[in-house]
């Protein structure tokens, strides 16, 4: 009876720690999450890395140098994305004061904008059409409204620059202490569930590669191919728009949302054709990209049809944010392995079965 008491005493207090330990990091869970996905992803590149630099620089040097390459390869496009859009967005601002002490005139196309045409010119006319509307505007708004904005806007950016600079500072220990740390949880999914735990261990690694690696390639596609279309099409700064579309892209449907938005700036400056070119090309694209390159690049490695991928990326997106883009279809094809070993008579929690990963066959038991 001791024994037992003891027994449970000690699960209950290993269980506390656990807990507490999870409320210490709970702010930290999400830059371990991405260092740990990024680290899957470019693992086979950073291991050849590796191998042409000296053994000696291995401890500490390599994974510094690699990790400075990842952020830089990474972090690159986002920082040039973001960059244009607030240079664009000063000009924009530099605009509005231009108006508010002169006033600008009612563009010709305004008018003929369907069904909104004629608001569109009487609002530009009320705010930017005479000197001092703007002002006008900006008194009438909601202040404590454009404050809430101001203020939430700002802890958007100091949440993310926290969540990106403790990915950077994750991903140099993840890859330098990678190896010992997969061998440990290797050794322990062994241990507990058997050869048959391992390969969906090794499932759950390609399904997270094969995630990541789909939605790059498609960000690429999607931008050089649609940024194309904008610099013939006579897009100012098409290099800009086509990454910030690629950006867009990694998100399901929002590219499309780039793609209308250069297409409705290039109708209002008169020039239509191009602007239903931008729209036909940069739709097709787009919906290429996601119905036939995206499934290809997925399916093969996570037994997902696309749909499946579809569900779980967006059922990822809204349960845990940008993160669940990759944990959604993970979670969804590590769920469609235990499904098929279960109608096969076999799965991770039987004596026997046979478990099929990334078509390959191994049997177990």
């Amino acid at each position: 009876m001791t024994f037992k008491l003891e027994y449970r005493a000690g699960w209950v207090a290993a269980a506390l720690i656990l807990l507490l330990s999870f409320w210490i990091l709970q702010s930290f869970l999400v830059p371990l999450a991405w260092a740990s996905i990024v680290a899957l992803a470019s693992w086979p590149a950073y291991r050849r890395f590796a191998n042409l630099l000296p053994r000696r620089l291995a401890s500490n040097l390599t994974p510094l140098l690699f990790t400075a390459l990842i952020s830089l390869v990474v972090l690159g496009p986002i920082v040039f994305a973001f960059g244009a859009v607030v240079a664009k967005a000063q000009t924009w601002a530099q605009l509005l004061v231009v108006a508010d002490k002169g006033g600008l005139e009612t563009p010709v196309w305004l008018g003929d904008v369907p069904v909104i045409g004629t608001w569109l010119v009487d609002q530009w006319h009320a705010i930017l059409g005479v000197p001092g509307g703007v002002s006008r505007w900006l008194r009438r708004a909601d202040a404590p409204s454009l404050v809430g904005w101001a203020g939430w806007f700002g802890r958007f950016i100091a949440h993310h620059a926290f969540i990106v600079s403790f990915t950077v500072l994750a991903l140099f220990f993840v890859y330098r202490d990678g190896e010992a740390l997969g061998g440990y949880i290797s050794q322990i999914v062994q241990v507990r569930y058997g050869q048959r735990g391992k390969v969906y261990l090794d499932q759950a690694v390609v399904a997270v590669r094969a995630t990541v690696y789909g939605t790059v390639v498609v960000g690429l596609i999607d931008g050089m191919l649609i940024g194309a279309a904008y610099a013939l099409a006579g897009v100012r700064s098409a290099a800009v728009w086509g990454a910030v579309t690629g950006l867009f892209a990694m998100l399901p449907f929002l590219a499309y949302v780039a793609v209308v938005g250069v297409a409705a700036a290039l109708y209002a400056k008169g020039a239509g054709g191009a602007a239903f070119a931008v729209l036909g090309v940069g739709i097709a694209v787009v919906f290429m990209s996601d119905k036939i390159v995206r499934p290809l690049l997925v399916r093969g490695s996570m037994k997902l049809g696309f749909l499946w991928v579809l569900l779980g990326s967006l059922g990822g997106l809204e349960t845990l944010g940008l993160l669940g883009l990759f944990v959604g279809p993970v979670a969804l094809a590590l769920g469609g392995a235990l499904w098929r070993e279960w109608r096969d008579g076999g799965g991770l929690f039987t004596a026997q079965s046979e478990v099929r990963v990334v078509g390959t066959e191994r049997k177990v038991g």
